[in-house]
């Protein structure tokens, strides 16, 4: 369970008990650059509402696959497909000293099946549940968390919800059974639930860099 910083608790207008409050942001929070602590302090929720185009890696991802079908096949508008989800921020302990993140994001592609190499849409979802620490042997109880270990003070969401959605691509595309590889491209969908370990993530990324 994640627990909210008290500062974030204000008396109601027609009761008297205590009742969260999330001040709006200026700006996107999303792209915003602040210290897991200061997440989690905050109890920040984040609603995702965006396309593939806000995404530059995953965008990338996306076009280099559609760019193998004939122009004629690709879908003119897959740069708009939207992003959506939730993020909400606070600490895994009572004491406030490991911050987490909890939520989910999810988006529907534009792919191109490996075995009939027609378009088809893609359903990605992804479950989050992150504590953020330093180090995998902090000594932790990760308690159904997965452990992001940090190798820089600050933490942009976007770049968070990027790498999930690029983890749950699969690496072979293909609709969901035989028949629908029958030329009836966009009309069935492949769905893909998981909640990916970031440490692969991690692994990965620097195996291509």
């Amino acid at each position: 369970m994640i627990h909210k910083s008290d500062s974030f608790l204000r008396e109601g207008f027609d009761s008297e008990a205590p009742a969260p409050y999330h001040a709006r942001a200026m700006g996107n929070p999303l792209r915003e650059r602040r210290t897991p602590s200061d997440w989690a302090a905050s109890g920040q929720v984040i609603e995702i509402a965006e396309k593939i185009s806000d995404f530059g890696r995953l965008a990338e991802i996306v076009g280099g696959d559609l760019e193998t079908l004939d122009p004629e096949m690709r879908p003119p508008d897959w740069r708009d497909a939207p992003v959506t989800g939730e993020l909400c921020f606070g600490f895994a302990d009572a004491q406030e000293g490991v911050p987490a993140l909890q939520g989910s994001v999810a988006a529907t592609i534009d792919a191109v099946c490996q075995r009939c190499l027609q378009p088809f849409r893609l359903a990605l979802k992804v479950e989050l549940r992150l504590l953020f620490v330093a180090s995998a042997d902090d000594g932790v109880d990760t308690d159904g968390y997965e452990v992001w270990e940090l190798d820089e003070d600050r933490l942009r969401p976007l770049d968070l919800v990027e790498e999930a959605l690029v983890m749950a691509m699969p690496l072979a595309a293909m609709h969901v059974d035989d028949a629908a590889c029958t030329g009836l491209a966009g009309e069935a969908v492949a769905e893909s639930t998981t909640t990916r370990p970031f440490a692969s993530l991690r692994a990965q990324m620097e195996d291509e860099n």
